[in-house]
């Protein structure tokens, strides 16, 4: 802490950080340089994600041929069977009987003898059961799936154990305390049953005896005890695909890259036969022009942004001065304009421009060489200037060529080729958004590149330093103020005391 003015009566303090605020006009220009040069590295990184993104869905949407195969599935008798295209690019026709529907394997206790009123809570050793305080084993096997090992002991509770059976094994598990019975069902459908054996089996009634000799697969056993455990094996579904009678053993599968789900038995074939889905492949397309006019809104109001060249970035000084919605509204115009009239952005919005516009060679439906463009399928750019090239969609017209020939679509938007510039609208599309990002990437780097290493980076490190080298000039010319002052009150004081001095000289004469 310094404090002048002793001898002199002057506001030292005041004086100098007065002198010293127009000796930092330069370094808070510089400082204001380097939060604007901040904030554009910002906005050029977001921006680079943005393209990136739209990179990216491109190649996982309309430049894949699946997206203009799409297919739907029309089924005589949908309450019986339903089928659905699974990234099928091919057709699917044909018929299906169904005589049999796959079902679980379910398995159930006899009837338990609990004590307690509130069982599923109460430790297993003391529910009657004699069952000892270690460890006991339980183990699982259904249909399709390797044996399941539950461990638990006495201390585990009825709910406990249920809970565990749930979650590590192939079955579905509950305890009915109306019949006093724990069921069980295998969680995936097939031929076969629940088997169960472990220390824990007799105990819980779920030692289910063997089935008498029986034809049908509907039997449950013991059919003499009704309160005793008993078992239904579960069956595969049985079915004729176009004069083949074959299995599975669950009622939902796939054939030939299509989902068919087994619903009820039919007494006669159901027929079913696949079209062009246009409505998916429609909304496909309609969703890259609304992303693609999306993006060029948003890059034309950044590249035209209005810059104001007397808002600038504001110290912490000033901002205590502000109220927080002053300070809100004032960087809300010094970061305006941060990327106005980029080279890279402008050049890409041109040359999609002109790719939006260009033909590309197909087949029509009948096989003969064509060349087609956005504007046959009814996708023009706006006519107003306002729109910055933005395109517009006659949905009925693209719907048409679309049903018509969707494989000359694929073609013209998204077919990839080794030289972009013969590939497919998108991939072209794609090609100058990878450009553009490189030559934002030279400019303002990545969020994990050191700043050495881009033009940006650069130019924040150089002010850096003139910030640093600012500062310690600022400390020592400071420095030299305060001492000089010093110097001052050091000279008054002793002209004081001579004056003193003097003064009680004469007046002792």
């Amino acid at each position: 802490m310094r404090i002048g003015g002793l001898a002199s009566g002057i506001d030292t303090e005041s004086i100098i950080r007065d002198m010293m605020k127009a000796h930092r006009i330069p370094l808070d220009k510089i400082t204001q340089k380097k939060q604007y040069t901040q904030w554009q590295l910002d906005d050029y990184r977001s921006t680079n994600r943005d393209l990136r993104k739209s990179s990216d869905k491109l190649f996982d949407t309309v430049m894949k041929q699946s997206t203009y195969m799409k297919k739907s599935v029309n089924v005589s008798n949908d309450q019986a069977v339903s089928i659905t295209a699974k990234g099928s690019t091919s057709d699917f026709s044909g018929t299906i009987e169904v005589e049999r529907l796959a079902t679980q394997a379910t398995l159930q206790s006899g009837k338990l003898t609990l004590t307690d009123e509130n069982a599923k809570n109460t430790k297993l050793s003391e529910l009657g059961l004699d069952i000892a305080e270690g460890e006991q084993i339980l183990r699982i096997k259904v249909p399709g799936r390797n044996e399941d090992v539950i461990k638990f002991n006495g201390t585990d509770t009825l709910d406990s154990i249920l809970k565990k059976i749930n979650e590590e094994s192939g079955v579905s598990a509950f305890y009915d305390a109306t019949s006093g019975k724990i069921a069980m069902s295998a969680k995936n459908s097939g031929a076969g049953e629940i088997k169960l054996s472990g220390d824990i089996v007799d105990k819980l009634k779920l030692n289910v005896p063997s089935p008498p000799k029986s034809d049908n697969p509907d039997d449950l056993v013991p059919l003499f005890d009704p309160e005793g455990p008993r078992s239904k094996a579960g069956v595969d579904a049985k079915f004729t695909f176009n004069g083949l009678e074959t299995t599975r053993a669950s009622n939902t599968f796939t054939i030939n890259g299509f989902e068919v789900s087994l619903k009820q038995t039919t007494t006669s074939p159901v027929t079913f036969n696949s079209t062009t889905d246009t409505d998916q492949i429609l909304k496909s397309v309609v969703e890259f022009v609304n992303d693609y006019n999306e993006m060029i809104e948003k890059l034309n109001s950044k590249i035209k942004e209005k810059q104001f060249k007397s808002f600038h970035p504001l110290s912490d000084e000033q901002k205590a001065d502000m109220k927080e919605k002053e300070i809100e509204l004032w960087e809300e115009k010094a970061k305006s304009g941060t990327l106005k009239g980029d080279p890279a952005l402008t050049s890409m919005l041109n040359n999609l421009r002109s790719i939006m516009s260009s033909t590309v060679a197909t087949t029509d439906k009948d096989g003969n060489p064509i060349k087609i463009s956005l504007k046959d399928l009814g996708i023009e750019t706006s006519k107003s200037y306002l729109d910055n090239g933005k395109l517009t969609i006659n949905e009925d017209t693209l719907r048409a060529k679309i049903s018509e020939n969707p494989n000359a679509i694929y073609d013209l938007i998204g077919k990839s080729n080794t030289d972009p510039k013969k590939g497919g609208i998108a991939q072209q599309y794609r090609t100058e958004l990878q450009d553009a990002q490189k030559k934002i990437t030279v400019k303002a780097g990545s969020s994990t590149a050191v700043n050495d290493t881009f033009a940006l980076g650069r130019s924040i490190k150089n002010m850096d330093k003139q910030i640093e080298r600012f500062e310690s000039k600022l400390k020592m010319m400071e420095s030299r103020y305060w001492k000089q002052f010093n110097a001052m009150e050091q000279a008054i004081q002793r002209a004081n005391s001579q004056s003193a001095q003097l003064m009680s000289s004469l007046g002792g004469m």
